[in-house]
């Protein structure tokens, strides 16, 4: 899918704006909050520290987030026959129905992290440690070749517990420990499933400020979708994602539009999820969010639009990335290209240890730095 924005066509993200640590390793007395926050209303935006996020809401708004954990879903295998074999990395994507994962091979670097490399071939054994097997059935999808299905021989929860470690792209510096990659939110899964990659918009968050949150009226609501490997060179569609909404939240998600309060997505998983499970209403009664659960393929674009969330609070994306139709649907082109204009002038860091952006909706006579009306 190409990805089509007016005005993001040209646009450069410099390779010194990736963030190659989390927040906390960037100098003494930093936490996971010490980012910068960009707030969108429209064209109009303002910059803020990610801590004034409890200002910049109301009373009767609710933040729905994910509480998928993240997987240590790389490990080390070698593909062919033993002795030997070519060294490749393992990333476990998603689970599938019938037992078999979703997985994507790559080529390890000297440096730690890996580089893409053709998928299969179809029957091909992956050697894992401890004795675990891994057999290449097919591509995931036709015709794309870069994540297959794989019947695993032996547990998999338990190989990525003992021998796996969180997936690592190449802008970052060095290996993080697995707590690195878990966010505030983060809830074990019965299954021993979760999510390949983190659901980063929720890094920031910390109990301190999940608390500030509530103290002013702001309603915290989970739901769960576990995210597959994301493609860092070829910028694909998200692939097909196991999701759950529970009947609390979607409860929640339509009280706070009945009484006027915002619904504001923590990062485009929450959007993924909430309006795969939304109902579309009758003429004029616009849509309600409902419980659901199950695999969802559904790609928001803006000719698609959103139906029940009002906001979005999320990363940065490269200027090529599929999640930025998402962006677009949610807050509309001017505003996603001043953002991002502003965004790459005024130095903000990108990728999932970077800074993040709040994508509000435009309101008549709403003072953005103190998050009140102004009358």
């Amino acid at each position: 899918m190409s990805v089509v924005v007016d005005g993001l066509e040209g646009l450069r993200v410099p390779e010194e704006l990736s963030a190659r640590v989390p927040a906390e390793q960037r100098g003494p007395g930093r936490g996971r909050d010490d980012v910068r926050l960009l707030v969108s209303r429209g064209e109009a935006v303002s910059h803020h520290a990610f801590r004034e996020l409890p200002a910049l809401l109301r009373a009767g708004d609710v933040l729905v987030v994910n509480t998928s954990p993240t997987l240590a879903a790389a490990v080390d295998g070698r593909l062919g026959p033993e002795p030997g074999g070519e060294p490749v990395v393992v990333h476990f994507s998603t689970r599938g129905d019938d037992g078999r994962w979703a997985v994507e091979l790559r080529s390890p670097e000297p440096s730690g992290s890996t580089r893409p490399r053709a998928g299969g071939p179809a029957g091909a054994v992956v050697r894992l440690p401890g004795g675990g097997r891994l057999a290449l059935a097919g591509p995931l999808t036709p015709g794309s070749g870069r994540l297959w299905w794989a019947r695993a021989y032996g547990d998999v929860p338990g190989l990525l517990g003992r021998y796996g470690r969180p997936i690592r792209y190449g802008y970052t510096e060095r290996d993080q420990p697995l707590s690195a990659y878990q966010t505030v939110f983060a809830r074990p899964s019965p299954d021993g499933g979760g999510s390949a990659e983190m659901p980063s918009a929720g890094r920031p968050f910390t109990a301190g400020l999940v608390a500030e949150l509530a103290a002013r009226g702001v309603w915290i609501a989970p739901l769960s979708l576990h995210t597959g490997v994301a493609s860092a060179e070829a910028h694909e569609p998200p692939y097909p994602e196991r999701f759950e909404v529970p009947a609390g939240t979607a409860a929640l998600v339509n009280a706070a539009r009945a009484t006027g309060g915002r619904v504001i997505a923590v990062g485009t998983t929450v959007v993924r999820a909430l309006e795969s499970a939304a109902v579309a209403g009758s003429a004029g009664a616009g849509a309600s969010a409902r419980a659901g659960r199950g695999w969802t393929d559904l790609v928001v674009t803006p000719a698609r639009g959103v139906r029940v969330v009002d906001g979005l609070l999320t990363g940065l994306h490269e200027p090529e990335a599929s999640h930025l139709l998402m962006l677009e649907a949610v807050a509309g082109r001017a505003a996603l290209r001043s953002a991002y204009a502003a965004a790459v002038r005024d130095r903000y860091l990108w990728h999932e240890f970077g800074d993040v952006h709040l994508l509000l909706p435009e309101e008549k006579g709403h003072c953005v730095r103190c998050g009140s009306n102004s009358g």
